[in-house]
């Protein structure tokens, strides 16, 4: 679908697969520091999700408006090149991506010098979101509790991802979970799954994302089973503010706070479980 909307012959339209790599080097470019893989599988979620404004003929801009079941959807990806910023091209992509959502309830991310223009968009403050950057290093041997995430039936996983998320997010964690490079451990009780984690590659190091645990403790020997996956490179884990263990955990393990976000929603906020969430899965879709 292509949309003429200025005399600047500025057309919007969906991305096609083999040009979403555009999106995560502009996020790239910004300093967002996407997994290696992020892009191919955020595809997955959602391909009639993301949007490349084109200006005669030159990709200067892109979104993502990624929708989960019937009642949620996620922005993120909301990008104009410098040179074309203040021109009035971003506002036109930004309300194409809502109006494409229209009807639901919408989550973002939202950097800093941008959150009074989500305000005016309707978007309210849920929560911070720290990312915390550091060298940490496993201390304690894997626990007897943990598996390899691959090595369990997929729709185990799936289904206790749903209960710490909007709704069931089927395509994408197929594609997250068995995507080269990500690594990741469940914690069983019984047979039954109390946490996850999976830690990814990105330019400088290792993304950790989700981290979902019943509890600190559990939360604790994930972090430390994905240290070890890594032998004590870089680690960016992104936590609620609210999860004040979330925090403490960061902490403990010397990381440091290098960035924030504010998720925010237009229309009624999500009653997410935010203190099984040690680490969001990405600011981009959530």
């Amino acid at each position: 679908m292509t949309e003429d909307i200025s005399k600047d012959h500025f057309e919007m339209r969906l991305v096609v697969e083999d040009e979403v790599q555009f999106l995560c080097d502009l996020a790239a470019g910004e300093g967002w520091n996407p997994g290696l893989r992020d892009i191919q599988c955020f595809y997955q979620a959602d391909k009639t999700g993301f949007y490349v404004g084109i200006l005669n003929g030159e990709p200067i801009a892109c979104i993502s408006a990624v929708k989960y079941g019937n009642d949620y959807g996620f922005v993120g990806f909301y990008i104009v090149r410098e040179p074309w910023r203040s021109k009035g091209y971003g506002i036109q992509i930004w309300n194409h991506a809502l109006a494409s959502l229209e009807g639901r309830v919408i989550g973002l991310d939202g950097v800093v010098d941008q959150q009074d223009n989500y305000i005016k968009s309707g978007f309210k403050l849920s929560h911070r979101n720290i990312r915390f950057e550091g060298n940490p290093e496993a201390t304690l041997p894997i626990s007897d509790a943990l598996v390899d995430i691959r090595s369990l039936p997929e729709q185990q996983i799936i289904s206790y991802d749903e209960g710490c998320f909007f709704d069931k997010r089927q395509s994408f964690m197929q594609a997250w979970l068995s995507e080269e490079g990500h690594m990741g451990f469940a914690y069983l009780e019984e047979g039954n799954i109390k946490g996850y984690g999976l830690i990814r590659p990105y330019a400088d190091g290792y993304k950790t994302g989700p981290l979902f645990a019943e509890n600190p403790e559990i939360a604790n020997i994930l972090f430390q089973a994905l240290c070890s996956k890594v032998e004590g490179g870089k680690i960016i884990l992104d936590v609620p503010e609210v999860n004040a263990a979330g925090i403490e955990l960061a902490e403990r393990f010397g990381l440091e706070q290098s960035f924030e976000t504010a998720r925010m929603y237009k229309g009624e906020k999500p009653e997410l479980p935010l203190q099984k969430i040690y680490g969001v899965t990405s600011f981009e879709l959530g």
